[in-house]
């Protein structure tokens, strides 16, 4: 099946919205737009660096609030929640609002929450903290999407998601060896100190570096119920979803790998924990290669789709092989750590491919569509990730059946839905989205 030409007419119409376009809102310059990015950047790190830095001092933590280890684990389910509830509350108002004031709002508060973290008396207190910090962490995340799309267009667009992509794999594993250092020389309170501080910073930073990139006159008008039913208009368009869908799929595999793989690795391989490191951080160098072969691709002109269905492809391909091997030849070292870098691997061309396909068909309303973008991803990781240990921790197929289904999920949902041979979100493409 052929693509259809950039000049083939639209045959969908977009819901109520602003009038998107490069001409209503010039790129900025070069060297503005590297600081926007990294600022940018710097905002998608916030919940990575909040949920894992504190991992390391679980046990301590458990011991001062006198909180079992159960307890202590549901202040990160708390701040997880609180992501996917900020991130569908807080996109679709910034269509009506704008970006600035919230983000500036979002900053300050996670800076205040993070503080009421660090001084929390129990982990009664402590977990509603948790669950306040991840929304208002969740202005960041979802918001330097929306202002991607605000301000960039055309291939320009995707090499942008490709930063946010590779920031986003390698914060995970910059944030617990962060944790550690702080632990070497403290208590678990002061990683929220340090959260606090790098708050601040980031609060400074949006104040200086972040404009407002949705004026007046391309919000949405009504008022808070027409933004939310603008998002509910997304959620309606099947192209759409069916980007969503893969994305959040594909984000369930990988957090099933993060939950899973120490397990894997350092119970049934026997390997350290600074082996493991190793590994998890070469699977995490991954990412980072394809993420920098997307963009380079994309900028060449190589289709968005094309780089979706690869990735989805090359992830579907080490999550089949991993469960093949350890049917076929059981448990081994190699084999695990090989389907699982082709996993991940091809999870790097997938997040920037799909968020970019996304925000671009979504482009009528950037807010709401980052919303679901982010939203869904941390909701059906957050489903995904508890999984692996209720079937048994004496296998790795469990995490591997688990991975390929949802890659399996992925895969159905672009065929079935995005349909990619029908080229929706090309730059340049005046489809836009069915």
């Amino acid at each position: 099946m052929v693509a259809p030409s950039p000049s083939r007419p639209a045959t969908a119409s977009a819901s109520p919205g602003p009038t998107p376009g490069p001409a209503a809102d010039p790129a900025p310059s070069r060297r503005a737009a590297a600081v926007l990015v990294a600022v940018l950047g710097a905002l998608t790190a916030v919940a990575p660096l909040a949920t894992d830095m504190y991992v390391p001092g679980f046990p301590a933590m458990g011991d001062a609030l006198g909180a079992s280890s159960s307890a202590v684990q549901l202040t990160m389910t708390a701040f997880l929640a609180g992501l996917v509830v900020g991130q569908l509350l807080i996109g679709p108002l910034s269509d009506g609002l704008g970006r600035r004031r919230l983000l500036i709002s979002g900053a300050a508060g996670f800076v205040l929450l993070s503080l009421a973290c660090a001084l929390a008396p129990n982990v009664t207190l402590l977990t509603g903290a948790r669950f306040l910090q991840g929304v208002a962490g969740a202005a960041g995340m979802v918001l330097a999407r929306a202002v991607l799309t605000d301000r960039f267009h055309g291939a320009d667009l995707p090499r942008r998601f490709a930063v946010l992509s590779q920031v986003m794999g390698v914060a995970p594993i910059v944030a617990p060896v962060l944790g550690g250092v702080v632990l070497t020389v403290s208590t678990w309170r002061a990683v929220f100190a340090v959260l606090t501080l790098l708050g601040g910073l980031l609060l400074l930073a949006v104040v200086r570096a972040v404009p407002e990139s949705l004026p007046p006159e391309r919000r949405h008008s009504g008022g808070v119920a027409s933004t939310f039913r603008a998002m509910g208009a997304l959620l309606g368009r099947r192209a759409f979803m069916g980007y969503v869908l893969v994305v959040a799929l594909v984000a369930a595999a990988l957090f099933t790998y993060i939950s899973g793989s120490s397990f894997v690795f350092e119970n049934l391989h026997g390997v350290s924990s600074t082996t493991y490191s190793l590994i998890f951080a070469t699977n995490a160098v991954g990412t980072l290669v394809t993420g920098t072969v997307f963009s380079r691709l994309a900028g060449r002109g190589v289709r968005l789709n094309t780089l979706l269905v690869a990735g989805v492809g090359v992830s579907l391909l080490g999550a089949l092989g991993q469960v093949v091997l350890v049917l076929s030849l059981g448990e081994t070292l190699a084999g695990t750590w090989i389907t699982l870098f082709v996993t991940v691997s091809g999870i790097g061309l997938v997040f920037p491919a799909g968020m970019s396909i996304g925000q671009t068909v979504g482009r009528t309303a950037p807010g709401a569509a980052s919303a679901l973008v982010g939203g869904l991803q941390f909701l059906f990781g957050a489903l995904a990730s508890p999984l692996v240990g209720l079937f048994g921790e004496d296998s790795s197929l469990p995490m591997a059946l688990i991975m390929l289904t949802a890659v399996a999920g992925a895969a159905l949902a672009l065929v079935g839905l995005a349909r990619p041979w029908q080229g929706h979100g090309e730059p340049g493409a005046a489809k836009a989205g069915a």
